[in-house]
């Protein structure tokens, strides 16, 4: 199984990073539909859209790099944990988002569905803060 894990681990990052970049660039071309999900009670939610966006396209950019792959491997862990108050107030207070094309009200589905899929992401990006040759 390990031998099976170790051959996905480089097409996982060549997947993983570039999906990074292009979800932070995506703060910053619709940043409203980002910052509806922000709860209240954080201040200047545009801002930490902005924030997170560049964020995420650095970590992105950090785990193509072999040099720099172990600290944006962490950086994402971070992002990941980061963000996570986000998905919880998407899931449970039901917000309506404005401009989402297909309608802006999530399925259920969808919004549940984002909180184990961060524990996902968060496991690949941890897979990733070890030394390797291979990758």
């Amino acid at each position: 199984m390990s031998s099976i894990l170790g051959r996905l681990k480089r097409p996982i990052l060549y997947v993983m990073a570039p999906a990074y970049v292009v979800a932070g660039i995506l703060h910053f071309v619709v940043p409203d539909l980002y910052a509806q999900i922000i709860p209240p009670l954080l201040p200047f939610p545009l801002a930490l859209v902005y924030l997170s966006g560049l964020a995420e396209i650095a970590v992105g950019v950090g785990l193509l790099v072999p040099r720099t792959r172990q600290y944006a491997a962490w950086g994402t862990v971070a992002l990941l944990l980061a963000i996570y108050p986000a998905n919880i107030y998407m899931a449970t207070s039901g917000v309506v988002i404005e401009g989402l094309s297909g309608g802006g009200d999530p399925s259920a589905l969808v919004r549940w569905g984002r909180l184990p899929l961060q524990g996902v992401l968060i496991a690949l990006a941890f897979w990733y803060t070890k030394p390797t040759n291979n990758v």
